[in-house]
């Protein structure tokens, strides 16, 4: 056969093998890539002819081209965000992007694995054509004022021996609930004035703080349930807590007043505190 005109010719433009002038072997002319040729195909085929030009004989060659591991599992993105509620119950499920691997059988993607954090796991579903679907799932209660960002990796796997890897890193924002409570630096605040002291002299402040973020961290102070006589004398600024004085102090009208007051977040919880502001004589009689 090599003393004859022999010469192959394959299908399509691009011709990928061709007969080695002095052993007569079939050897391949161009770099064969399965999964540019076969994509979506299980068995790939490549089909050329053996033509004998001295015969006039065309023999039919079918050449299978067998997968190597030469592609890794990869994600279309390298970085996956998620935002969940903190008040998220515990077992919650969200999907994650799969990963992708051109190569077939064994050498194909084959499983996921997630690391980095205690508070989630990892499940894999198949879907309807055997494909593997990864989700997140919550294993334990998040709280965003002890951690507000939690950082994890996905990572996928082929079957090749070695196996190839992908990664997908994924950060998680906690967003924050209306879970804790405004809370007064003390119990109760006491203060002593001369009754001289000055109209418009800031008396005491109370100060409170709240855990969450946002309005649900907002704090209103208010006083709570004050006489009428009270409220012409002392004056609470909502927003910073200062309780100044409206109208000057008379020891011999009252030489102690106790004032109730509440912080509010901007939800409904609150905490609340006492006042109590105690009026020191002065010879003015």
């Amino acid at each position: 056969m090599r003393d004859q005109g022999v010469r192959v010719v394959s299908e399509g433009s691009t011709q990928y093998f061709a007969l080695h002038g002095k052993t007569g072997h079939l050897v391949t002319a161009e770099r064969i890539d399965r999964e540019q040729l076969c994509e979506r195909v299980q068995q790939c085929v490549l089909r050329c002819e053996l033509i004998v030009e001295g015969e006039m004989q065309v023999y039919g060659i079918q050449v299978e081209i067998t997968d190597i591991n030469d592609n890794a599992p990869s994600f279309r993105e390298a970085g996956i965000e998620r935002k969940i509620i903190e008040t998220t119950a515990t077992g919650s499920r969200f999907p994650l992007p799969d990963a992708h691997d051109p190569d077939s059988g064994r050498n194909s993607l084959q499983s996921y694995e997630l690391s980095g954090d205690e508070h989630f796991s990892l499940a894999v579903q198949t879907g309807p054509g055997g494909d593997q679907r990864p989700e997140l799932v919550l294993a334990k209660a998040l709280d965003r004022e002890e951690a507000a960002f939690h950082e994890l990796v996905l990572r996928a796997s082929d079957g090749g021996d070695p196996a190839r890897t992908g990664t997908a890193r994924i950060r998680v924002t906690v967003l924050d609930a209306n879970d804790n409570a405004p809370v007064f630096s003390q119990a109760e605040y006491t203060v002593r004035v001369p009754e001289d002291v000055p109209v418009g002299s800031v008396l005491v402040t109370v100060t409170a703080t709240d855990a969450d973020e946002g309005l649900n961290g907002q704090i209103k102070y208010s006083f709570k349930k004050i006489t009428e006589r009270v409220s012409q004398i002392f004056q609470l600024e909502s927003d910073t807590g200062e309780i100044t004085l409206l109208r000057s102090l008379d020891f011999e009208e009252g030489d102690s007043y106790e004032l109730e007051v509440q912080a509010h977040d901007g939800g409904d919880l609150f905490d609340a505190t006492k006042v109590v502001v105690t009026v020191t004589d002065v010879n003015d009689n």
